[in-house]
C-alpha cells in the first residue's frame, strides 16, 4: 500500500489497535544449555542425520541437498475454504494426477523477503522493466514510445504520510517509500509489474466479447471453456506460449450459491515435471467483470533462477499418513474433522511471496461439517502437507489445535 491509499486507510484504523500491535510481545529466544549430555545427544543427532541423508543419496541420483523450512500460513484475512455441493465441482486444470509416479521435484529459492513491517524487498527492477516492456510488446505497443513510472509517492504525499504516522506516535518504517511496482500506460491499457514478477494488464474500459460468448462471473463451465478457446486464438501473441493448455479453475460458490470459474493457460510442452512447473509458476489468466467484459489479464513469471535442487517426493499415501498425524499447515480455524472427511488431494507449489522456498505440497480438501449451510452447500478447507521427503524438512509442521 502506497501514497494516498495509505492515507485513506489510516482513517479507518483505531489508534488502540496500532498501540496494541506495537505492544505485542516478541518471541523469546530459546535458552542454550551447555551440558555434556546435551552435547553428546546433539552429536548423535548430527551423525544420524548425516547418515540418513547419505543413505538417501546412495539410493539414487539425489546429491547432497540443503534442509528446507516450511512456510507459515500466508492467507491473511479469512481462511482458504471452498464451497460446493460436491467436491467434484471444484476444478483446477492441474496436470498432476495420482497416476504420475514422480520421484523428485525441483525446489527454488524465493528471492523476495519481507521486513518486520511487511515491506517487500529483493525485486530486480531491471528485470521487472524488461518484463513490463515485453508484455507491452505482446499487446502491439511500441516500447520506445512508453514511459515507465513507479509507485513511489511524491514529496508532498510523503510528508502527509509522515505526519499521519506522527499523530499515532510512530515513525514511518525504513523502506516504506521504496517503489514496489512499475507501470506503463497507453490508450485503453494500463500494464503493471510487481516484484513477484506478475504482469497485470487492465483494459480501460473493459472489452466486450462477441455476443455468442458468455464470460459473466456465473457462466457455466462449458460457456467458460468456449470463451477460453476464443481467447487462445484472439490473444495468441499476448499469451506467448508455444503449446497453450486451457486451465479452467474454480467451480466453487459464493454465499448466494452462485458458481464461478476463471480462465488460465499454461505451456503443455515438455515432460510431466515441466508441465507441473509451468502450471504453478508460468501461467496466463483472464478475468471478467459483472457484465461479462474482459477487464483484466495477468502473466506470472516468478524468478526461478536459483534452483536449490531436485528433492525426493513422498507418495500421496504417505502424505495422507502425515495429514492424519497432524503434520500439516492450514489457515482453517476449525478442528481437523477426520479421515472420513478428506475428499480430494492434488500436488501443487505454494508460491506466496512470504515463502522462503517455492516447494511442492499436497493440498488436501477436507470437508468441514460444522460449516455446512442450510441450502446444502458444503465447505472444504485446504490443508497442506509438504511433498518433499521429511528427511529434508527442518521444521515439519505439527498441528496443535490452532491455526498454524
Amino acid at each position: 500500500m502506497r501514497g494516498n491509499e495509505f492515507l485513506d486507510k489510516m482513517e479507518l484504523i483505531a489508534p488502540a489497535y496500532v498501540e496494541a500491535a506495537d505492544a505485542e510481545p516478541k518471541k523469546k529466544k530459546k535458552s542454550i544449555w551447555i551440558k555434556c549430555g546435551a552435547i553428546a545427544a546433539c552429536l548423535a543427532l548430527v551423525i544420524y542425520a548425516g547418515t540418513r541423508l547419505f543413505s538417501q543419496n546412495s539410493r539414487g541420483n539425489v546429491t547432497a541437498l540443503p534442509m528446507l523450512t516450511v512456510s507459515e500460513d500466508e492467507s491473511g484475512f479469512g481462511y482458504e475454504g471452498y464451497m460446493a455441493y460436491d467436491i467434484s465441482e471444484l476444478v483446477s486444470g492441474n496436470p498432476w494426477s495420482e497416476d504420475l509416479k514422480l520421484s523428485t521435484l525441483p525446489v527454488y529459492k524465493n528471492h523476495l523477503t519481507y521486513e518486520g513491517d511487511g515491506i517487500m524487498s529483493g525485486g530486480d527492477f531491471d528485470k521487472m522493466q524488461e518484463f513490463l516492456l515485453e508484455v507491452a510488446g505482446r499487446l502491439g505497443l511500441d516500447a520506445d514510445k512508453l514511459t515507465v513510472t513507479d509507485d513511489s509517492p511524491d514529496e508532498e504525499t510523503k510528508q502527509r504520510i509522515i505526519e499521519e504516522w506522527q499523530k499515532l506516535g510512530a515513525a514511518v518504517p525504513d523502506g516504506y517509500f521504496n517503489p514496489t511496482t512499475l507501470t506503463v500506460k497507453a490508450d485503453g491499457l494500463r500494464i503493471q509489474v510487481n516484484q513477484s514478477m506478475t504482469a497485470t494488464v487492465f483494459f480501460e474500459p473493459a472489452l466486450s466479447l462477441p455476443e455468442e460468448y458468455n464470460f459473466t462471473p456465473y457462466a457455466s463451465y462449458d460457456d467458460v471453456l468456449a470463451v477460453a478457446e476464443y481467447l487462445k486464438t484472439e490473444y495468441k501473441s499476448f499469451i506467448g506460449i508455444d503449446n497453450p493448455q486451457v486451465s479452467i479453475c474454480g467451480g466453487d460458490y459464493d454465499i448466494y450459491a452462485r458458481r464461478s470459474y476463471y480462465i488460465g493457460f499454461f505451456d503443455a510442452s515438455g515432460n510431466e515435471t515441466e508441465q507441473i512447473i509451468n502450471h504453478n509458476f508460468n501461467s496466463v489468466f483472464f478475468h471478467c467483470d459483472e457484465e461479462g467484459k474482459l477487464y483484466m489479464a495477468s502473466i506470472d513469471q516468478p524468478d526461478l533462477s536459483e534452483k536449490v535442487g531436485d528433492y525426493p517426493i513422498i507418495t500421496l499415501e504417505k502424505a495422507k499418513e502425515l495429514l492424519l498425524n497432524g503434520n500439516f499447515v492450514t489457515s482453517v480455524p476449525c478442528k481437523f474433522s477426520g479421515k472420513e472427511y478428506v475428499k480430494k488431494a492434488e500436488l501443487i507449489y505454494r508460491t506466496g511471496s512470504f515463502a522462503e522456498y517455492y516447494m511442492p505440497y499436497y493440498r488436501f480438501y477436507v470437508e468441514l461439517p460444522e460449516e455446512k449451510r442450510e441450502n446444502g452447500l458444503k465447505t472444504y478447507g485446504a490443508f497442506y502437507v509438504p511433498a518433499v521427503d521429511s528427511a529434508y524438512i527442518s521444521d515439519m509442521p505439527t498441528w496443535s489445535g490452532n491455526i498454524n
